[in-house]
């Protein structure tokens, strides 16, 4: 395990310490920020070969975790509990989005999440609070008659790869008697660094925007620094037991985002391209097995198909807000203007 052997001189032993696995991503590396802005002792779970771009800080410990061996995986951990400790929580949000085959879903985010908290139990490492990044996606294509918020009681029913690994990873954690879990279900999670929405703000300046069938489509967003807040207002309650929907409270019409991008960019002109479900699943499929052919793994797949033919992604924060206090900083339209004006600064723009 390498350590950043660079951290801050002072004595960080009274300080509450965190580790953020999956910290070199893009939602990783705000929640290392967040812990860093709240005054925490922050190790950053990484692979050795991951990028440190965004994880500068000084005060960052580095801890490499191999989720995929579970045996190295063990000794990894308890190379660290012997030099510097455990950690009083642990923000599990390594997991994996894309992949060349089905099968690599289950392994980059139910297998990997059995493996880490397999090896903390047994080495008497588990923390005080265990969160876990999980996705709306585990929910599926449900309340699309009436399109009504998705709430706790509904049934899950993923119809995605992506979805299912996480709704095994969900079961898992919450059959294990006494673990302190609590689990965070965010809707789509855009913000500075992430790069598929970056990828509807390249086509809109270059004048097309491409929607999805002709149905109505309800679509929610969080910005990734309101689901940093959501995520340590838990941690600061130290409050298990619950899984929450993390959104930022409203409710878009399919348009919504692209005309902001637009309106951001100086209002260029647009050509606005509506293409039939069925031909988008052709495209798609031919997509994804020309990129296994290389294999590369493809931003457009089968199951972003199914992501882009959900029609209601409504979801209930009413508990997020009453239970912890969650209070969403980022509407849609202030999310947007950040965005534009990071990606112009960083010349992605």
């Amino acid at each position: 395990m390498e350590i950043n052997d660079s951290r801050q001189s002072v004595d960080n032993s009274s300080l509450k310490k965190v580790l953020v696995t999956g910290a070199s991503g893009f939602i990783g590396s705000f929640l290392v920020e967040g812990a860093l802005e709240r005054g925490m002792n922050v190790w950053a779970g990484v692979r050795s070969t991951s990028s440190r771009k965004y994880l500068k800080d000084e005060r960052i410990g580095f801890a490499e975790l191999d989720f995929a061996r579970p045996d190295k995986l063990k000794e990894q951990l308890a190379r660290h509990k012997a030099e510097h400790g455990g950690w009083d929580y642990i923000i599990h949000c390594a997991g994996v989005t894309k992949c060349l085959h089905k099968e690599d879903f289950d392994r980059g985010n139910y297998e990997a999440t059995c493996h880490l908290v397999e090896a903390l139990q047994a080495l008497d490492m588990t923390p005080k609070l265990f969160v876990y990044i999980s996705s709306l996606s585990i929910f599926g294509p449900i309340r699309e008659q009436d399109y009504t918020p998705i709430c706790e009681q509904d049934t899950p029913r993923p119809n995605t790869a992506y979805g299912i690994s996480k709704l095994k990873s969900e079961r898992y954690l919450q059959s294990l008697s006494g673990f302190p879990v609590v689990i965070f279900r965010p809707t789509g999670v855009y913000g500075p660094r992430e790069r598929d929405y970056f990828l509807l703000a390249k086509s809109i300046r270059g004048h097309i925007d491409f929607a999805a069938g002709f149905r109505r489509q309800d679509i929610t967003f969080i910005y990734v620094k309101d689901l940093v807040q959501a995520v340590y207002l838990s941690i600061e309650q130290e409050k298990c037991g619950r899984a929450y929907f993390v959104s930022d409270g409203q409710v878009y019409s399919s348009r919504a985002f692209s005309d902001l991008i637009q309106k951001e960019l100086g209002n260029p002109w647009v050509l606005r391209i509506k293409c039939p479900l069925f031909v988008l699943k052709v495209v798609s499929l031919l997509a994804e097995f020309s990129a296994r052919c290389l294999g590369k793994t493809s931003t457009l797949n089968g199951d972003k198909y199914k992501i882009m033919k959900q029609r209601n992604w409504q979801c209930d924060i009413s508990p997020l807000v009453n239970e912890l206090g969650y209070q969403p900083r980022y509407p849609l339209d202030k999310g947007v203007k950040e965005i534009i004006a990071w990606y112009k600064k960083e010349g992605w723009l």
